[in-house]
């Protein structure tokens, strides 16, 4: 799964890697947590892209309340085409989620050692994400995502049974692309991203507490 992130790079290196403008409200993220808001990239007016700012948990437009999206941090890529939280989005909001790294914890004698996974030269990627609108009794309208996860590469297998799934830069225009994804794309982009230039290093337990989100974050163990 991955049930924490990060997002530290500068905002004019980020808006090089998806082709829009820089976001001017960006802040370094060190830990990112489930139910806050996120930065994604969706298709905007006439297939271009855009920034949206949504809520990490997915809730689904049939909800009757958004407390389901909690649960909904996360969708296998095995089978969201086909699950009713996830398959209307899978078909029609697709989108990317930035990143520089994500968390994972492995189980220890005295506890559980949480590692930031990461590529060895620090640069920015996306995960594949999908993107949902739910509307409110009283009207109110709020936007959230989840992210796709898939097998685990060699490196992440050591610490885990699944892995986000990593967009390569030149399968975003697919990933993004209005419709239902061709099964032959949708089995290529959806694989686990190879190992070779990834890392895995010990980071400290203050992660295990969305409250703290500061470079102490990444401090390693």
């Amino acid at each position: 799964m991955c049930g924490r992130y990060t997002l530290t790079v500068d905002a004019a290196v980020l808006a090089e890697l998806f082709e829009l403008e820089p976001l001017t409200e960006l802040q370094p993220r060190y830990n990112i947590a489930p139910t806050q808001k996120v930065p994604i990239v969706r298709p905007g007016d006439g297939r271009a892209r855009e920034w949206a700012s949504v809520r990490w948990g997915l809730i689904p437009s049939w909800a009757k309340d958004p407390s389901i999206g909690a649960r909904l941090i996360n969708a296998r890529a095995e089978t969201a085409a086909d699950k009713p939280s996830f398959r209307a989005a899978f078909k029609h909001r697709r989108c990317l989620v930035p990143a520089d790294g994500f968390y994972e914890w492995v189980k220890l004698a005295g506890g559980k050692q949480p590692h930031h996974i990461r590529f060895a030269d620090r640069r920015p990627f996306a995960f594949a994400g999908l993107w949902e609108r739910w509307s409110a009794p009283d009207g109110d309208v709020v936007e959230s995502c989840t992210i796709l996860t898939t097998s685990p590469n060699e490196l992440i297998a050591r610490l885990h049974d699944r892995m986000p799934v990593i967009v390569p830069r030149e399968g975003f225009a697919a990933w993004l692309a209005e419709g239902p994804l061709p099964a032959g794309a949708a089995a290529g982009l959806l694989a686990p991203h190879p190992a070779e230039g990834m890392e895995a290093v010990p980071a400290t337990s203050r992660i295990n507490s969305p409250r703290n989100d500061d470079p102490g974050c990444l401090t390693d163990a």
